[in-house]
């Protein structure tokens, strides 16, 4: 595996994007691009970024505004900027083209999990044209809360809060994630039932969730949430991109199943191909767990698979 670590500016106008482009050793077959989640870093998925270079494929990623290296470069961790709720999808627009314009005619997938998902979805919906696919890991229906602490948010922002950090809007919106679980350890037991993967997910400098977003840039989370919804959103995406669907079904942010069954039919329901696939047992970073991660990658590589060979027929 080779790589290439590259900067660009950010849409928000303020922060500048650090991103890597992973190339396998043999001819590249395909583009994934790696949308990482909320509160993390694209470095997390280097068993699985191996894995599709492996594949064939070439895999591209970045560290959203207020995440990883480009929070750690900047020393902003708190402020996505002033620019909407596009932010980060017109971020991974803009990685896309660099990528493909290094890789010109190769099969474009998108790959996102947790909020990673839902700027995937959000981005298939305006930047759908000419992505052959998208994998979607422990995405979400109608997110608990969200609906709730929108009006709340929208006031502070303003009334000109919005560079406020105020925790007690988080915990409202994602603390009441670990409840299902028995004598659960930390708050953030829901990303695995593996506690070495909680612990190492906690470790990670690059990683954060004790320094919040800022009220604006949680609007705008939640504003993202609800652009995503219904069959309303599934409309705005091409017919022509398929989509693989997987979780856990004890992660709280696919609400056990019931929202990532939702997604598929929202899609499936306006004309869309859907495969969807749930790991009983397991949380939400299946993709990390040491029991499955294999499988877990293996399928993904099948979907990506099968669609190359519709494409190139």
């Amino acid at each position: 595996m080779a790589f290439r670590e590259l900067s660009f500016p950010s849409f928000n106008q303020n922060d500048t994007i650090q991103a890597w482009i992973y190339t396998p050793i043999r001819k590249p077959r395909g583009i994934v691009q790696l949308v990482h989640g909320f509160g993390e870093h694209s470095r997390r998925y280097l068993h699985m970024i191996l894995k599709l270079n492996e594949a064939g494929f070439v895999v591209a990623a970045d560290d959203h505004v207020g995440h990883g290296k480009t929070a750690r470069e900047s020393g902003n961790w708190s402020d996505w900027g002033d620019k909407g709720h596009l932010t980060m999808a017109e971020d991974e627009h803009t990685l896309r083209k660099i990528v493909q314009e290094a890789y010109p005619g190769l099969p474009y997938f998108m790959y996102g999990h947790s909020m990673g998902s839902m700027i995937a979805r959000q981005y298939a919906a305006v930047y759908g044209d000419g992505v052959d696919g998208v994998i979607l890991c422990g995405t979400s229906g109608v997110f608990p809360r969200a609906e709730e602490i929108v009006p709340a948010l929208e006031a502070l922002v303003a009334e000109g809060k919005g560079e406020l950090v105020d925790p007690s809007y988080l915990v409202n919106l994602m603390g009441w994630m670990t409840e299902r679980y028995e004598n659960p350890v930390t708050p953030n037991d829901w990303i695995s039932g593996d506690p070495d993967v909680v612990a190492d997910h906690a470790s990670d400098p690059f990683n954060n969730f004790t320094a919040p977003p800022n009220l604006r840039s949680l609007y705008y989370f939640v504003l993202m949430m609800q652009t995503i919804v219904g069959k309303q959103w599934a409309e705005k995406v091409p017919t022509a991109i398929p989509f693989y669907n997987i979780a856990g079904d004890q992660d709280p942010v696919g609400q056990y199943g019931e929202g990532v069954y939702a997604v598929s039919n929202w899609l499936a329901e306006t004309g869309h191909k859907v495969k969807t696939k749930l790991y009983s047992g397991y949380r939400h970073e299946i993709h990390n767990d040491r029991d499955i991660r294999d499988e877990v990658e293996d399928g993904m590589i099948d979907f990506l698979n099968s669609v190359m060979e519709k494409v190139n027929k």
